[in-house]
């Protein structure tokens, strides 16, 4: 009960802090994107955002919007997410600059900035019951397994490394986290997997 009872009070103080820090970032944030929009609609074409379903807290579905990367149209069906980027989306990929509108689903409580990353539903069936404890918190911008590897994990370590943070979450684990994964943005360690493109589809643990 007492372990219960800290992780919400953990939990309780992460919104705060989450609320906090975005608001605090506004600023920023907005000249950021003074100079981001107009070149997204340049260089990468309307629409500028991309829509997607995802899981978030308990299993509830969210629809999560980054600044779009891809090519919208799939001339290949063969083609990897890699090869679909387009010039100015590796630009937005490597430097985490997709992720500027997760913001608002952090201040509308969707999201937290420390947390897992927000999956696919149709990955929902194909957790083992440890795997899915991801979920029992609020996915985040950045996690555990981000400043630990990012997309150079197979699937299980990745995943593995979410239900860590689960079972450890703590403030100061929260505040190590996003100071690291500044750091991470900076060197782009990790944005491609090991073969150089990208997450392969999750197909369950074996």
């Amino acid at each position: 009960m007492k372990s219960r009872l800290g992780r919400s009070s953990v939990d309780r103080t992460q919104r705060i802090l989450d609320i906090f820090i975005v608001i605090l970032s506004l600023p920023l944030v907005s000249c950021i994107l003074v100079l981001l929009v107009p070149c997204m609609c340049f260089l990468v074409g309307r629409p500028i955002f991309f829509r997607q379903k995802r899981v978030g807290r308990n299993g509830e579905i969210f629809e999560l919007v980054k600044f779009r990367s891809m090519e919208t149209r799939i001339v290949d069906l063969g083609q990897t997410d890699e090869e679909r980027l387009v010039p100015f989306g590796r630009f937005l990929r490597s430097s985490s600059l997709d992720e500027i509108p997760e913001l608002f689903h952090v201040l509308k409580g969707q999201m937290s900035l420390v947390g897992p990353r927000p999956l696919l539903p149709e990955y929902l069936p194909r957790y083992t019951p440890r795997q899915l404890r991801r979920h029992e918190v609020r996915p985040g911008l950045t996690g555990w397994a981000q400043i630990n590897g990012r997309n150079l994990l197979s699937w299980e370590q990745r995943l593995e490394l979410d239900v860590l943070y689960v079972e450890n979450r703590s403030l100061p684990l929260y505040i190590r986290i996003l100071v690291r994964s500044v750091w991470v943005v900076l060197k782009q360690k990790g944005v491609n997997a090991s073969d150089g493109k990208g997450m392969a589809e999750f197909r369950g643990s074996h």
